[in-house]
C-alpha cells in the first residue's frame, strides 16, 4: 500500500478514442466479501478483488481481528472464523483508513461479537464524518459507544454479549442497512428491516448464498428478515467492475467528441445504474450488452457513442442510486447548454468532503455558475468554456471522487489543472491514472 502524497497536474486536451478498457473491481462488493468471509465457516474464495486503499485498510483490520488472509495469483482467501467468533488483543485499536464502508460494517459486525472492547480510529476526512444514525441503531442491539453522544471517530465499542435482533425502517444508507444486517446475524431472534428507499444491496446478494440466514420479500417496499445465529456457508466469487469507476470514463467519453467506448464485466445492479439512466434520458448514447447474472448480481457491457446530451433535471428519486456519481454529472451539466437542476443533494455533505460545495469552488474555477439553496443545486451550463489562462486547483481534499472529477474536467476544456492529494483517488480506483493515460489523457505527477 503506498501512501505518498502527491499533485496531478494537466494542461492539454484530450483528443477524440475508440477504446476498449476494463475498470477497477467493485469496492463495495469487494468489501463486503472480506467481511462476510471472515465471519463465515470455512475457507472462502474471492477472485479479482479490488486492490485499493480501503480494501487495505479491510484487510488489515480483519487480520488484527484475528482472521487469516492469504492472496495466491488473483485469489484471496479468508479463512472464516464464524459467527461471533472475532477477537483482538487488548490495547489494540482499529484503524479504518478513510473507508466509511468499512466503518460502517465492521461496527455492525462487532456490535453484536461477544467481549468486544476497542478503540476505533480514521483518518481526519473520515474522523469529521458523522455516525450519529449508525450508532443509534447499534446501541438498540445492546452495543456501547464511548464517550456517549460523541459521534464522530475516534471512539470506543464496548458490544453487546446478549443481542436481541430489532426493526429497522431504512432509508437511504445502503452503509447503515448492511451494518444492521450484519449485527442481526449474531443476534437472537430475528431481525426486520423494511426499506423505505431501495438502496444498493450487495450485503443481501452475498448472504442470499445462506439462505437459512436471511430471506427477502420484494415489493414496493422490501421487507428484509434477518435470522439470527445461524452458520453461514463460505463464500466463492468475482467481482465485477465497478460502475462508480466506469461513469467517469463514460463522462469522458461523452464530453469527447467523436469518441467512442466499451467497457467490459461492469457491475450493472439496478441500484447502482442510476448514473447511466439519468444520462440515457437526456440523449447520452449508453447501451448495456453481454447482460448475465452471476452471484447474484447483474453483470454486462457498456457501450458508449457520440451524443447530444441536453440540459439535466435530476429528481431526488435517483439520489440514492447514483449518489458517488454526482460530481462528476456536475461537470457533465456544466459543459452542456442550459440550467441543469439537481434536486435532494443535501446528503452529499456528508461524504468524503462537501460535495456539492467543493464543486461548486472548481466550476466557478472556470467560469460556471451554480447556485445552491437549501436542497436544490442549479448549475447554468456553456457549451465551450474558453480556455483564457484559469487554472483548476484542488488544494488538499481528500476526496477521492472530486480529484477525479476535476481531472476530467481539465482534459475536456484542456484548462490547466493542480490537484493536489491525488493519492486519494486509490481509495476505489487504483488504476484511474493508467486508463486515463490509455486514452490519450496528458499529465504530470509531481
Amino acid at each position: 500500500m503506498f501512501k505518498k502524497s502527491f499533485l496531478v497536474a494537466s494542461s492539454k486536451k484530450i483528443e477524440s478514442f475508440n477504446k476498449f478498457i476494463k475498470v477497477d473491481s467493485d469496492k463495495s462488493i469487494s468489501i463486503r466479501s472480506l467481511l462476510i468471509g471472515s465471519i463465515s465457516n470455512n475457507i472462502s474464495k474471492i477472485d479479482n478483488i479490488l486492490e485499493s486503499d480501503d480494501v487495505f485498510a479491510s484487510i488489515a483490520c480483519l487480520k488484527n481481528l484475528g482472521v487469516k488472509i492469504r492472496k495466491k495469483n488473483n485469489s484471496y482467501y479468508i479463512f472464516g472464523k464464524g459467527l461471533g467468533s472475532l477477537s483482538i488483543k487488548k490495547n489494540k485499536d482499529l484503524y479504518f483508513d478513510n473507508s466509511g464502508t468499512l466503518a460502517r460494517l465492521l461496527i455492525g459486525i462487532l456490535t453484536t461479537t461477544p467481549d468486544i472492547n476497542l478503540r476505533m480510529r480514521g483518518d481526519k476526512s473520515l474522523s469529521n464524518r458523522s455516525m450519529r444514525e449508525l450508532i443509534q441503531e447499534m446501541e438498540k442491539f445492546g452495543a456501547e459507544f464511548l464517550p456517549k453522544k460523541k459521534y464522530k471517530l475516534p471512539l470506543k465499542i464496548i458490544s453487546s454479549n446478549i443481542p436481541v435482533g430489532i426493526n429497522y425502517l431504512s432509508g437511504k444508507s445502503a452503509q447503515i442497512k448492511s451494518a444492521v444486517i450484519l449485527a442481526g446475524l449474531n443476534s437472537y431472534g430475528t431481525t426486520k428491516i423494511i426499506e423505505d428507499q431501495k438502496s444498493r444491496n450487495h450485503t443481501e446478494n452475498i448472504l442470499l448464498k445462506s439462505p437459512s440466514s436471511i430471506k427477502i420479500k420484494r415489493g414496493k417496499k422490501n421487507i428484509i428478515n434477518v435470522y439470527g445465529k445461524k452458520n453461514l456457508n463460505a463464500l466463492n466469487l468475482k467481482v465485477p467492475g465497478d460502475p462508480s469507476s466506469a461513469a467517469f470514463f463514460v463522462s469522458l467519453c461523452l464530453l469527447t467528441k467523436f469518441s467512442k467506448l466499451k467497457i467490459r464485466d461492469v457491475q450493472l445492479n439496478s441500484t447502482r445504474t442510476g448514473f447511466f439512466r439519468i444520462l440515457k434520458k437526456y440523449g447520452a448514447k449508453i447501451y448495456f450488452k453481454k447482460i448475465r447474472k452471476r452471484n447474484n448480481e447483474i453483470i454486462g457491457d457498456i457501450e458508449v457513442a457520440p451524443s447530444k446530451i441536453k440540459s439535466l433535471k435530476v429528481n431526488k428519486s435517483f439520489y440514492v442510486n447514483s449518489t458517488d456519481e454526482y460530481p462528476i454529472m456536475f461537470v457533465i451539466a456544466a459543459l452542456t447548454p442550459g440550467v441543469s437542476i439537481f434536486k435532494g443533494v443535501s446528503g452529499l455533505k456528508n461524504k468524503e468532503s462537501n460535495r456539492v460545495i467543493e464543486m461548486q469552488k472548481i466550476l466557478s474555477q472556470v467560469g460556471i455558475k451554480s447556485v445552491f439553496v437549501k436542497d436544490i443545486l442549479k448549475i447554468f451550463g456553456k457549451k465551450e468554456i474558453k480556455n483564457v489562462g484559469q487554472v483548476i486547483n484542488v488544494s488538499s481534499i481528500l476526496d477521492h471522487r472530486i480529484c477525479m472529477s476535476a481531472l476530467i474536467l481539465s482534459l475536456v476544456t484542456g484548462i490547466k489543472s493542480k490537484i493536489n492529494n491525488f493519492e486519494t483517488v486509490r481509495t476505489s480506483s487504483p488504476n484511474f491514472l493508467k486508463i486515463i493515460k490509455s486514452l490519450g489523457g496528458k499529465y504530470e505527477i509531481k
